[in-house]
C-alpha cells in the first residue's frame, strides 16, 4: 500500500523551513501595504469598481482550476449587483455564476465569520446549483461509493494514481479537526495560513468535486 502525507504519524502537524520564506513574505507584505496606500488614494467609486474587479477575477481563476470557464461579463454583473455597485454594461447572469459569485463573496466579504461545517456544505451547494442533475453528493462529504477517491492520469487501463485522499470513514473527524485548527487563533503569517489550509483541506478532499475552489 502506497503511504501519502496523511498516512503519516504527525499528520496533520505540518511543518517547514522558515528561512526561505522570510524575504518573499516580506516583499509580498511590503506589496501588500503599496496596494493598500493606491487604494486609499483612490475615490469611492473608483475602488468599489476596483473591488468588482478584483473579486471578478478571482471568480473567473478559480473556476478554471476546475476545468469551468465562466463568462467574465456575466461574473461582473453579478459582483457588481450583490455589492450594490452601479456600473455600466451589465448583464444577464446565470444561476451557476451567481451561485459561485455568491460563494465567493462570503468567503471574501465575510472573512471574519467561523468556519464551519454547515457553511462549506452551503459553499458546495452554491458551486452545483441544480445538483440533480450531476451524479455527484452535493453539500455533503463525500461517501466514496465508486471507490476512493483519487488523482489518476493515462489512458484506460494503463492509469496512473498520483494520490489517494482519506478514505469516507475519516472524514467526519478529518474535517472537525480541520475546522478547529482553522479557527484557532495563532501567530502564523495569515499568507502562511492560507497556503497551508489549502494544502491540508485538498489532501482531506472532503468532497466529490469542486475541492480546489
Amino acid at each position: 500500500m502506497r503511504r501519502y502525507i496523511h498516512h503519516l504519524k504527525q499528520w496533520p502537524n505540518f511543518s517547514w523551513e522558515h528561512e526561505p520564506l522570510v524575504h518573499p513574505l516580506a516583499r509580498l507584505r511590503h506589496r501588500q501595504g503599496k496596494l493598500l496606500g493606491k487604494m486609499e488614494a483612490l475615490g469611492l467609486r473608483q475602488r468599489a469598481e476596483a473591488s468588482v474587479n478584483t473579486i471578478t477575477w478571482d471568480v473567473v481563476k478559480s473556476s478554471e482550476i476546475e476545468g469551468e470557464i465562466l463568462p467574465t461579463d456575466e461574473v461582473r454583473s453579478s459582483v457588481a449587483r450583490r455589492l450594490g455597485v452601479a456600473m455600466g454594461g451589465l448583464v444577464q447572469s446565470s444561476r451557476a455564476v451567481d451561485g459561485v459569485v455568491e460563494m465567493m463573496l462570503d468567503a471574501t466579504q465575510q472573512y471574519e465569520k467561523k468556519l464551519s461545517q454547515e457553511r462549506l456544505f452551503r459553499w458546495h451547494e452554491l458551486l452545483f446549483p441544480g445538483s440533480q442533475q450531476r451524479e455527484i453528493v452535493v453539500g455533503k462529504w463525500r461517501n466514496d461509493s465508486t471507490g476512493p477517491m483519487q488523482v489518476v492520469s493515462g489512458a484506460l487501463g494503463h492509469e496512473r494514481v498520483h494520490f489517494e485522499a482519506p478514505a469516507a470513514s475519516r472524514l467526519k473527524t478529518e474535517m472537525k479537526t480541520f475546522i478547529v485548527w482553522f479557527n484557532t487563533e495563532n501567530e502564523l503569517d495569515p499568507t502562511l495560513k492560507a497556503a497551508v489550509a489549502h494544502l491540508y483541506f485538498v489532501t482531506i478532499h472532503p468532497f466529490e468535486d469542486g475541492n480546489g475552489r
